[in-house]
């Protein structure tokens, strides 16, 4: 799985030890969705300025963005689409939940998405314990949303996963132990993940900031370098080759 990484191997000498902790650990990790992500057909997609379709859509209709990428994926026979750490993603500009009049907008995505059909089964990649979880129930926010506590070699962080089913929620509490290769979560329908089309928000936090339940996924341009020191990049976990190409 990892002698494709071509990215993560040329910028090794400029990891964090963390960063790098997470490597070694890579393939003992689960994968977190039901099949092999390095076995699927995956579509990486490219939702920045920088794609011309993403460009003439009606970004204020989201029905037209779930259109496009579930469209793409069943003509091209794509299992899922991937994508998006540090991207400059021009679809959040028009939503009042990252823009708002006179303010910098926040369009700097910082996780991975993985879009699958709603009801898709989520497992976590190693053991740990609920933080904190809720329903992020804002417009064009996470939805219902499970942050797990991990520590590895020592070091704590936390894996956010949004845009869940409700039922993703039921039964479940802070301090509660998750197994590794456990179904932690399903994915939500539009309407229970806020008007998103289905998919998986995963985020890697290495501190929540006093935050429970939720953190920022999205950060201001001004702010990237920060926010992305906090916030690792996923694939140091998933090992999707096509994502280091």
């Amino acid at each position: 799985m990892c002698d494709s990484r071509k990215g993560l191997i040329t910028i090794k000498n400029f990891m964090t030890n963390f960063e790098k902790i997470l490597l070694r650990n890579q393939k003992s990790f689960t994968s977190i969705m039901p099949y092999d992500l390095n076995e699927e057909r995956l579509w990486h997609i490219d939702l920045s300025s920088g794609n011309p379709e993403i460009i003439n859509l009606n970004l204020t209709d989201n029905h037209l963005l779930s259109q496009y990428i579930f469209g793409q994926i069943s003509r091209d026979n794509y299992k899922a689409a991937v994508g998006g750490y540090g991207e400059d993603r021009v679809i959040y500009r028009m939503n009042h939940n990252f823009a708002t009049p006179n303010e910098e907008a926040r369009s700097i995505h910082l996780g991975i998405d993985i879009w699958d059909e709603a009801g898709t089964a989520i497992y976590s990649p190693l053991h740990g314990k609920i933080h904190s979880l809720q329903d992020n129930d804002l417009i064009g926010d996470y939805g219902p949303t499970i942050i797990i506590e991990h520590i590895l070699e020592e070091e704590k962080f936390y894996l956010l996963y949004g845009h869940l089913s409700k039922a993703s929620l039921a039964g479940k509490q802070p301090g509660q132990l998750i197994n590794k290769g456990e179904q932690l979560a399903t994915l939500g329908a539009y309407k229970e993940n806020v008007h998103w089309p289905p998919h998986l928000h995963f985020q890697i936090i290495k501190n929540l900031e006093g935050k429970s339940g939720d953190y920022p996924g999205v950060a201001k341009p001004s702010e990237k370098t920060r926010y992305l020191q906090n916030c690792p990049d996923p694939n140091y976990i998933l090992g999707i080759n096509i994502l280091n190409r």
